[in-house]
């Protein structure tokens, strides 16, 4: 009798009466025809014409794609009957580039002056270092030892800036190692 009740139960579980979903009813056929609206085209259809853009030629690699550093000349004194040269309003030569520096004469002399003391004083910064610290970081010394040695050819030559900037750099990683 158990297993009457047992299959009987599974019967009506199973065929799913109770889940039964009722589908919605369908939609009602259209009886009237519709006309189909489209726009009419015009004949000349409005297009925007591009502007015409000159572009810039195409750019070349060639030797200048690397800058080399001129060697600075030794400066001539100027006779003493020279009339003073007065500065003029024209452009100088084609041969300058526009933005390019150029040596300021006594200011020029005193940062190289200022490049040789920081690279100096960094000299002395670094030979001071406990060998211990030196053992412990040695990348951090290499790259200290890399931007004055690059400190050092700059200022040999001429560029004073530059080895201001390098000097600096070394100067500042000096500053972490003693932290």
């Amino acid at each position: 009798m158990a297993a009457a009740v047992l299959c009987a139960g599974l019967t009506l579980c199973v065929s799913g009466c109770h889940k039964k979903i009722q589908a919605p009813p369908p939609l009602p056929p259209i009886q009237d025809p519709v006309a189909l609206v489209t726009q009419p085209l015009s004949a000349h259809p409005s297009m925007i014409e591009p502007p015409d853009v000159e572009m810039p030629p195409v750019p070349i690699a060639s030797s200048a794609a690397r800058m080399r550093r001129e060697r600075r000349r030794p400066a001539t004194k100027a006779a003493p009957e020279q009339p003073a040269q007065v500065a003029s309003a024209e452009p100088p030569a084609e041969d300058t580039a526009i933005g390019a520096l150029t040596p300021g004469g006594e200011a020029n002399s005193r940062s190289q002056q200022e490049a040789a003391d920081m690279i100096a004083a960094n000299e002395k910064r670094l030979n001071a270092l406990p060998a211990q610290t030196v053992e412990e970081e040695k990348a951090q010394i290499s790259k200290v030892k890399n931007f004055q040695r690059q400190a050092q050819e700059a200022l040999n030559s001429g560029d004073a800036e530059g080895a201001k900037t390098l000097a600096t750099k070394a100067k500042l990683l000096l500053d972490d190692l003693s932290k």
